[in-house]
């Protein structure tokens, strides 16, 4: 009695929440302030089982799938739970048409190649704005003053702290040690002396749902942490010495000072982060901060709608974006060009991708269907930096197969191109970064916009993703 009270209490909400739903978009209709066009209307579905009909509404181009409980096969006087149970559920693996969030963050098109950050075109941030002016926009919702700007950067710079027992889990790690499992580790230990975490599962109520100052405080220490771990994991792999961020310093400029990437050193002089490289990334992490709704994004928050702390959601980002149909797949690009070996072996790689005996990674891209807007921003870099990549033997490969699957009929047919983080890690290994530490740079660069992401889904009503599946297996009898 008490589970079907339950049942009904919990079927009678979604219901009210769909028809509260309906109403307020009626209402906005009646009044005028929904806009008029494709992307808003309503969809009649006839289920041929019943000859039921039933109206659905469309807003933004989608449609709600909760509505769609309402679609049975229960029959009439049958049980008001029995309605809710067999209601037509929506089978999408991967989802590949289901979209999980509604944001205000990021736009993308594929189909005619455009990206805007808030109501900020990607082309006009790439020309007059630097990647720390774009990351407060992302998560802030405006572009800062330099008065703002300055005020981000001492707080990011601030957190930029390594606790020892950080160092210690590091240093344990053999320097030739994969590159993830290492960052995960230091993640592990930062999260083990974080203030937030150890509340979160120390006092057992939300430290963050709803609380604007503790969210922005999270926001740029888990940022100024991810950095600091990346920097550590660096430094310990190649034997150097980390060094201590500036307090004025930039955001990308103390994440090369940390790593040691720095200028020539001088007598009597602090180390300097390196000037060609710190410009290189000021734009073209602006590309790259934000890309709505990926698989790590989702990961994170699919994480955070448990209410746990964002230094844990990181964790899950950060292995998700290490897969090799995600982030890794830079890894096994890069493993490719190491088995061609030399330019002259390219036509022997083309012939196998075309006979399907071998997978081209970092080619195609599910969301564009014209060029990715990005790649002629990075293309224009990679002019500027023409003579290191010619100088890297490894880059000779990487750009003859791109001349070669830009000409050939069988992946202009099929929109095969490079996609813009392979032609971002050319700039990567030309100024001198190694092959395994390009996916920890590259979600580095992606983290801010993965936490606007996190900040906006706290500023809203708590609801735990809790996808269903569909059983096909044999159902055992049930026995009287």
């Amino acid at each position: 009695m008490v589970a079907t009270l339950i049942r009904f209490l919990l079927v009678w909400k979604r219901l009210v929440y769909s028809y509260f739903s309906l109403a307020v978009i009626w209402c906005h209709e009646a009044l005028g302030r929904t806009a008029v066009g494709p992307a808003h209307g309503s969809l009649t579905v006839t289920d041929n089982r019943t000859k039921r009909t039933y109206h659905l509404r469309i807003v933004h181009n989608a449609v709600r799938a909760l509505d769609f409980r309402q679609i049975t096969a229960a029959q009439p006087g049958a049980d008001f739970a029995d309605h809710f149970d067999s209601g037509l559920r929506i089978l999408d693996k991967g989802y590949l048409n289901t979209a999980c969030m509604e944001s205000s963050i990021t736009l993308i098109d594929g189909k005619r190649g455009y990206i805007q950050y808030r109501n900020h075109s990607i082309d006009k941030l790439f020309e007059n704005n630097d990647y720390e002016e774009v990351i407060y926009l992302l998560i802030w919702g405006k572009l800062p003053t330099p008065s703002q700007k300055q005020t981000f950067r001492r707080k990011l710079a601030k957190e930029m702290k390594a606790p020892q027992c950080v160092v210690d889990v590091i240093k344990v790690f053999p320097p030739d040690s994969l590159t993830f499992p290492m960052i995960l580790a230091g993640l592990a230990a930062y999260a083990s002396a974080d203030e937030g975490t150890r509340a979160t599962h120390s006092q057992g109520e939300p430290q963050y749902l709803g609380k604007g100052q503790a969210v922005d405080e999270a926001v740029i220490r888990t940022l100024a942490i991810l950095a600091t771990t990346v920097a550590l994991v660096y430094c310990h792999k190649r034997g150097r010495e980390f060094q201590a961020p500036q307090p004025e310093g930039s955001f990308i400029g103390n994440v090369l000072l940390m790593m040691g990437v720095v200028e020539p050193q001088r007598r009597g002089r602090a180390p300097q982060p390196n000037q060609k490289v710190e410009q290189c990334f000021q734009r073209l992490w602006v590309l790259y901060a934000d890309h709505e709704m990926t698989n790590s994004t989702a990961a994170f928050l699919h994480a955070a709608s448990t209410l746990t702390d964002p230094l844990s959601c990181c964790v899950t980002g950060i292995v998700s974006a290490y897969g090799p149909l995600h982030g890794g797949a830079i890894d096994l690009a890069y493993q490719g060009f190491e088995k061609v070996g030399i330019p002259a072996n390219v036509p022997t790689l083309i012939a196998a991708v075309k006979a399907k005996k071998q997978r081209l990674f970092g080619y195609g891209h599910r969301i564009y269907k014209v060029v990715d807007p990005r790649t002629k921003f990075i293309r224009r870099l990679m002019d500027e930096y023409h003579d290191q990549l010619q100088a890297n033997p490894l880059l000779q490969v990487a750009l003859e197969i791109d001349r070669v699957a830009s000409e050939d009929p069988y992946f202009t047919s099929r929109n095969l191109k490079a996609n813009a983080d392979l032609y971002g890690c050319f700039l990567y290994t030309a100024l001198g970064f190694e092959t395994d530490i390009i996916v920890a740079m590259a979600s580095l660069s992606r983290t801010p916009g993965v936490l606007a992401h996190w900040r906006e889904a706290m500023g809203q009503a708590p609801g735990l993703w809790r996808p269903q599946q569909i059983f096909t297996g044999a159902i055992e009898p049930v026995r009287e």
